[in-house]
């Protein structure tokens, strides 16, 4: 496994490929009977899953202890490789599924790191006091569209800190700049990479330099009718 990170970039201890492996081994017997993943050869899981989730923290700036939120935390990813490669960063993960947060609680104790699950909707905990403005980093890997990622993010990330959001090729921050700005954000740098096999990356640092405003996030309905 440590060849294929090498390649990317990223060296793995031998502590850290170990878990890896367990990971990938646990999810795709867990995935027999709760969907989390259509991504389950071996091959695909480290290129896909785990190099796509780690490489960001090679291009940004995170500093040692950072409390971060991984919205929509799904099957764990960016999240769970993450916290393998940096188990310095303190996790939340939050995801609306009962299914995926069960999934996700084992797989912790499976590999015997402490990340917090939050089962919730991101819009409601984006309102809640408790992690609103609370997280120095937020991330998301979402199929969502930048701006309105940008919406249910924000909101969790104290000023200073920032939003890293893990998107495909297409570049988005045109649509997304009213949103950034809106929500309380400045847009930082996009970076462009590619995968060990050719797919195509883009990386959005977008730092938070003033408040959400209290309004934001709207329900889920309102963002999906009309994005920001």
């Amino acid at each position: 496994m440590t060849a294929e990170f090498e390649k990317a970039g990223i060296t793995l201890t031998p502590e850290q490929a170990e878990q890896l492996q367990k990971l990938a081994d646990y999810m795709v017997e867990y995935n027999k009977h709760t969907n989390l993943t259509r991504i389950t050869e071996p091959a695909e899981i480290i290129e896909k899953h785990y190099i796509d989730s780690i490489l960001p923290l090679t291009m940004a700036d995170v500093p040692h202890g950072t409390i971060c939120i991984d919205v929509g935390a799904g099957a764990g990813f960016p999240s769970l490789p993450m916290k393998i490669y940096r188990p310095d960063l303190a996790f939340t993960l939050l995801d609306s599924g009962n299914k995926r947060i069960a999934y996700l609680e084992s797989a912790c104790a499976l590999l015997g790191i402490e990340c917090r699950t939050l089962h919730a909707r991101g819009e409601d905990a984006g309102r809640d006091k408790q992690y609103r403005a609370k997280f120095g980093l937020a991330t998301a890997r979402a199929v969502a569209q930048l701006n309105v990622l940008c919406e249910y993010c924000m909101p969790f990330v104290q000023t200073g800190g920032i939003f890293l959001a893990l998107k495909g090729e297409k570049d988005e921050t045109d649509i997304a700049r009213r949103a950034i700005s809106t929500l309380g954000g400045e847009l930082e740098d996009v970076k462009k990479y590619t995968l060990p096999g050719g797919d195509k990356r883009s990386l959005v640092l977008i730092r938070k330099v003033t408040d959400t405003p209290p309004q934001y996030p709207r329900v889920s309905a309102k963002i999906a009718k009309k994005p920001l």
